[in-house]
């Protein structure tokens, strides 16, 4: 495949849109996994499309998309990483840019909680449907869970993401499920990571649908994950979270939880893309040695 330039990409979204959808189909898949060899490495980006653009510091980090794009692009191209797992505008992108190929990809599904709204916790599917994921080649969706006892738009989602799990079964693509219990502290959403909280968002999680055949989980590194990650049977996927401040301490957390029977592997954003002294390829390749 042709690896093409950001004026190359400009002018096909500009002339050639149907071209999209061409390369997609072109794109070298990922060779099909029978018995890992190692933890999965995963770079996320879906952040943008519900409004969170902070990493760390940075208020405004991921706004500029070009920059972000770079940012992937060198990470992607590191050894050791995966996949990526991020919205269709990104996807695009990067398949246009080549830096896919080989890759396991997810697609990011709901992302209509937008971050600090009155609506967040009704987190509607406005990013990938299953029909949409099929199309496209990709290897899964990605499903973000927020439950709130006090908020009534949480049912809304727990339904919602029910029916795509459902839908990606139907399709053997994973349904990749982000569950967390929240609250509202100051009008605000707060996830409650404590390990009792984590154990019953992935209780609740793990239930979703007419079969869990192909859902996988994507959990928070909190305290005891031994127990924590005994709450289910289901594959798990670590979360990056945050850009922490103090980056060998949560590369520590990783490898103790990656050792846990039910760790998949690593899904890590903005931690790998915007860490501190801002080299990209050095934080990836830290993430890397640890699997």
């Amino acid at each position: 495949m042709t690896v093409l330039g950001r004026e190359d990409i400009v002018r096909i979204r500009t002339l050639e849109p149907e071209r999209i959808a061409q390369r997609l189909q072109e794109r070298a898949r990922a060779p099909r996994r029978t018995a890992p060899a190692r933890p999965l490495l995963i770079l996320a980006a879906d952040h943008p499309a519900r409004g969170a653009l902070a990493a760390g510091a940075r208020p405004t980090a991921m706004a500029d998309r070009g920059e972000l794009v770079a940012r992937l692009v060198t990470a992607l191209a590191r050894p050791g990483v995966d996949g990526f797992l991020g919205t269709a505008d990104l996807v695009e992108e990067l398949t246009l840019l080549g830096a896919l190929e080989g890759k396991i990809v997810l697609g990011s599904m709901n992302r209509g909680g937008l971050a600090g709204a009155a609506f967040e916790l009704d987190d509607r599917f406005t990013g990938y449907d299953a029909a949409g994921i099929a199309a496209a080649g990709l290897d899964g969706g990605k499903m973000l869970l927020r439950l709130d006892g006090e908020d009534p738009s949480s049912v809304r989602t727990l339904e919602a993401c029910a029916h795509a799990v459902d839908a990606l079964a139907e399709r053997r693509l994973i349904a990749l499920v982000e569950p967390f219990l929240t609250e509202r502290v100051g009008g605000r959403v707060r996830t409650v990571l404590t390990p009792e909280a984590v154990m019953t968002a992935i209780g609740i999680a793990s239930g979703l649908g007419r079969t869990s055949a192909y859902t996988w989980l994507k959990v928070p590194v909190v305290d005891d994950m031994e127990r924590v990650m005994a709450a289910s049977p289901l594959p798990a996927l670590l979360l990056g979270g945050e850009v922490p401040a103090d980056p060998d301490a949560a590369l520590a957390g990783w490898a103790r939880a990656l050792a846990l029977p039910t760790v998949a592997g690593l899904v890590v954003g903005r931690t790998l893309l915007f860490p501190p002294g801002d080299d990209v390829a050095a934080a990836v390749d830290a993430a890397v040695g640890l699997l």
